[in-house]
């Protein structure tokens, strides 16, 4: 491990993921838009969003935005193009060279091995160290074909920089050869929901590599019922948060992901009860009619640790 990775390791923060917001980077307005908003991370998309004539002349706007606007706390990030496309590599360099240390997380689409992160944490590194960076980036890397799928566990360790996995529904379904057209989760011919393996899978990686899960965008932004049921599905099984194509889609993230005020305030006392219930050297409490241990406590714990993160967020806005 390189010098540059151990400080990765050493001052990796988690960031609050309720909502993750695809802005386009060729596009100014919208850039300001997003910068001024309430997603918890705006990144800016150099990659789908953005028409190869443009893609070289987005890149001044990316890193002017980075540096000038008024981002109220959320977390920076920028979608490069996949490395294996002419732009790739220059996005890198573009973004760091010109962006310093005003560029929190770059999102890499198209990955599908381990080696392809091995790939960027080589660049990345020796950019920094060329460029003097002293917070080094952190990297969240879309999960979008089978052969990531059936990689995402050693794509997810692959760098202390890692910091979240993402759900690529459209092109993953099109590399399995889904049915699907709308990506509501449901589907009656399947007989339930054909995306619950790759949701499932995604998190569970993630959860043991100790990063982030984010499920799926949503394209039909004037559905906020779908892409309710989508953020709560993913919510359940431990997801931290969603991709949003639009504004409107942010409120229903943040209140998906956000745990309820009852509930962080029961875990608070469980958590309590159960220190209190190991300081008198008993294995478990019984609290409000339930009986509850050390594993009630993790899962509290875990609400708590969220809620805190939030706290944050609105303190450093």
């Amino acid at each position: 491990m390189t010098q540059t990775q151990d400080s990765a390791v050493a001052i990796r923060k988690r960031r609050l993921r309720r909502s993750e917001l695809a802005t386009p980077a060729s596009n100014e307005r919208m850039i300001a838009s997003a910068a001024a908003g309430d997603a918890d991370l705006v990144f800016l998309d150099m990659e789908d969003a953005v028409a190869p004539s443009e893609k070289v002349s987005c890149r001044a706007k990316v890193s002017e935005a980075m540096r000038t606007l008024d981002w109220g706390g959320k977390v920076r990030a920028a979608r490069i193009n996949a490395l294996s496309t002419p732009w790739g590599h220059d996005d890198v360099r573009h973004l760091i060279a010109e962006c310093g240390n005003e560029l929190d997380v770059i999102v890499v689409p198209k990955a599908e091995t381990a080696a392809d992160v091995h790939e960027l944490e080589q660049l990345v590194t020796q950019l920094e160290r060329e460029h003097g960076i002293e917070q080094p980036l952190g990297f969240e890397f879309l999960i979008e074909d089978v052969r990531a799928l059936i990689n995402c566990e050693q794509i997810a360790t692959a760098s202390p920089r890692m910091e979240a996995i993402i759900f690529g529904v459209g092109d993953l379904a099109a590399s399995q050869g889904m049915r699907l057209f709308e990506f509501d989760g449901a589907n009656d011919a399947f007989g339930g929901d054909p995306l619950a393996y790759a949701r499932t899978k995604i998190v569970v990686a993630a959860r043991a590599a100790g990063i982030d899960a984010i499920d799926c965008p949503f394209g039909n932004y004037n559905d906020p019922e779908t892409y309710r049921i989508q953020a709560g599905r993913a919510a359940v099984l431990g997801a931290v948060g969603k991709w949003a194509i639009h504004p409107s889609q942010i409120p229903l993230a943040h209140a998906a992901f956000t745990p309820p005020a009852p509930q962080v305030a029961r875990a608070r006392r469980l958590i309590e009860a159960i220190a209190e219930a190991e300081a008198k050297g008993l294995g478990a409490v019984t609290v409000d009619g339930e009986m509850v241990d050390i594993a009630s406590a993790k899962i509290m714990q875990s609400i708590v640790d969220f809620d805190d993160l939030i706290a944050a967020r609105a303190r450093a806005e």
